[in-house]
């Protein structure tokens, strides 16, 4: 005859005011990621004022790349790549000396990276060499802002960006500011600062708009016609189509 347990206690325990544990499983068997709070959104990044600069978009107002637009592999001109580039080679049989065209591509992830000038995760692609030299740096501020001319080429024309969008916060500026105060230099003021911008931009050949902008209105105001930067060939009148005279036999 099987067992019979008491039903009394158990009808005692229901009905009692007092709270009981959940009959659920405590884990669930998902792996959908927990939702934050009991509010059913997931947490959602503030948005960033000015906004961080695009990848491909035109940015007027920062200066030009010092060393230009990658040429080579140009898919490392939107990311934090270094100086990482496919390579090309050849795999070689050992027992038939057969060559195997193959390819060696860079280790890319897609990461989320903290600034913290901008308070803000920075979403971009980077090497794993990269993710190394940001760890020992000490963050990805310290990345940007390297003062080495190794580094600023390690950047590529996206890092200049970012460098740029991170000397534009309140932190930073201060800590120029006391470096300066520590070497004895003069407060660098608003006018300063133009000053420095032009002279940065004529060593990289780049231009500011409002320079540009004041160009293009005093021509206008003289009534001639807007040059296109069409530059001649030759030094003297008629250039390279200038006909010689016949040399005398």
């Amino acid at each position: 005859m099987p067992l019979q347990l008491p039903l009394r206690p158990l009808c005692r325990l229901l009905s009692s005011g007092q709270p009981q544990p959940s009959l659920l499983a405590l884990r669930p068997f998902s792996t959908t990621p927990l939702l934050s709070g009991t509010t059913g959104q997931y947490t959602k990044q503030a948005r960033v004022s000015p906004p961080i600069p695009s990848v491909r978009g035109s940015e007027p107002q920062i200066p030009s790349y010092p060393y230009g637009d990658r040429q080579v592999y140009k898919q490392s001109n939107t990311g934090l790549y270094g100086l990482a580039r496919i390579r090309f080679g050849n795999i070689v049989s050992p027992k038939y000396e057969v060559k195997t065209r193959r390819k060696w591509r860079v280790n890319i992830h897609r990461k989320r990276l903290w600034s913290a000038s901008l308070k803000a995760f920075v979403q971009t692609r980077v090497t794993t060499r990269v993710m190394r030299t940001i760890d020992k740096v000490g963050g990805l501020d310290e990345y940007l802002l390297g003062q080495k001319p190794g580094r600023v080429k390690e950047l590529g024309p996206w890092g200049w960006r970012l460098r740029w969008r991170v000397m534009q916060t309140g932190s930073v500026k201060r800590r120029f500011a006391e470096e300066r105060k520590a070497l004895g230099l003069a407060e660098l003021t608003r006018e300063l600062a133009e000053v420095r911008e032009r002279e940065e931009l004529r060593m990289v050949g780049g231009e500011t708009v409002e320079g540009l902008r004041g160009e293009i209105d005093a021509v206008l105001a003289r009534g001639e016609e807007v040059p296109l930067g069409e530059e001649e060939v030759g030094g003297e009148e008629g250039g390279f189509m200038k006909e010689e005279a016949k040399p005398k036999a």
